[in-house]
C-alpha cells in the first residue's frame, strides 16, 4: 500500500478505532446507549472511537482543523486543511448486532477532499483513495460497474425514519425508480453505500439529509473509481446540502433524470 504520509496516518487511525469498535461490537448487548434524537443513537463505543481517531490525527498533524460527528468542529492553525470524521457510520446497525458499519475519515484541502479512508472492520475491507491516484480496497484497484441498462442496475439509498419530513420525497423517488431497475437496497451506512458503488457492487446511490462526515470520504473514493458524483440539486453543494447522487458513467444520466424527476 503506497500512499502519502497523510493517508498512512488516516489508515492507522481507522484501523485502531476499528479494533476498539470490534471489541465493543462483541458485547453489543452490554453497551450503554444514550438517545440523541429519533432514530439517532450514540453509544459509548462511538465516542471512544472518535477520541482514538482524534488523538491519532491531531498527534500527527496538530495544525489541521477538525469536523467530527460527536465532537463538532474546530478550526486549526492551518486554515486550508481539515479532517472530516465519522467514527461509526451505521450506528443503528452496530447497536442491533448487524455487522455492517464503518469508520470514515477524509482530509479536506482548500475546500476539496484529497484523501479518503472508509474501513469496514467486520469484513476487514479498507477502502481508500487519494486525488489523482485511483481508489482501492485493501490491495485491489477499484472500478465502478460497467452496466449500461437501467433494468439490470442495482441501487442503494437510505430510507427516512422516525417521522422525518423527507419520507414522501423518498417514496416518490422509489415509485419512479423501482419499475426501471433490478432493485434498491437499504443497508443503513451511507459511507459503505458509496464505497460499494466504487467497488461495482452497486451501480448507483442517492440520499438526502446526510451530513458532511457521512459523505466526504465516499465522494472521493467513487470519483477515483471512475464514478460520477453530483448534488441532487444541480446547483447545490454536496457537503453543505447533504444530498448526493452517484453512479457509473453509463447510467448516471438516466438515473439522475429519474431521481431529479426531469
Amino acid at each position: 500500500m503506497h500512499g502519502s504520509a497523510n493517508l498512512n496516518v488516516m489508515i492507522k487511525a481507522a484501523r485502531k478505532a476499528g479494533r476498539s469498535l470490534v471489541k465493543d461490537f462483541r458485547e453489543v448487548e452490554n453497551l450503554q446507549v444514550s438517545m440523541k434524537g429519533a432514530g439517532d443513537f450514540v453509544s459509548r463505543a462511538d465516542i471512544a472511537a472518535e477520541r482514538i481517531i482524534k488523538e491519532e490525527l491531531t498527534s500527527a498533524r496538530p495544525n489541521y482543523g477538525w469536523l467530527g460527528e460527536e465532537g463538532g468542529g474546530e478550526d486549526g492553525k492551518d486554515p486550508t486543511r481539515r479532517w472530516i470524521v465519522d467514527p461509526l457510520d451505521g450506528t443503528t446497525n452496530f447497536l442491533h448486532g448487524l455487522p455492517h458499519w464503518a469508520v470514515s475519515i477524509a482530509l479536506e484541502h482548500k475546500g476539496e477532499i484529497v484523501s479518503a479512508v472508509i474501513f469496514d472492520p467486520a469484513k476487514d475491507e479498507l477502502f481508500w483513495a487519494e486525488k489523482g491516484a485511483g481508489a482501492w480496497m485493501n490491495e485491489r484497484r477499484l472500478r465502478v460497474s460497467g452496466r449500461r441498462r437501467m433494468i439490470e442496475a442495482l441501487f442503494a439509498t437510505g430510507l427516512p425514519f422516525g417521522g422525518r419530513s423527507d419520507l414522501p420525497e423518498t417514496l416518490q423517488d422509489l415509485a419512479r425508480l423501482l419499475p426501471a431497475c433490478s432493485g434498491v437496497r437499504r443497508w443503513g451506512a451511507a459511507a459503505l453505500d458509496l464505497a460499494w458503488v466504487a467497488a461495482g457492487r452497486y451501480d448507483g446511490f442517492w440520499e438526502r439529509r446526510l451530513n458532511a462526515w457521512d459523505l466526504a470520504a465516499g465522494i472521493l473514493i467513487v470519483r477515483e473509481a471512475g464514478g460520477l458524483v453530483e448534488p441532487i440539486d444541480p446547483g447545490g453543494n454536496i457537503l453543505e446540502d447533504g444530498e448526493v447522487i452517484c453512479a457509473n458513467p453509463q447510467i448516471f444520466d438516466q438515473f439522475a433524470r429519474i431521481i431529479r424527476n426531469q
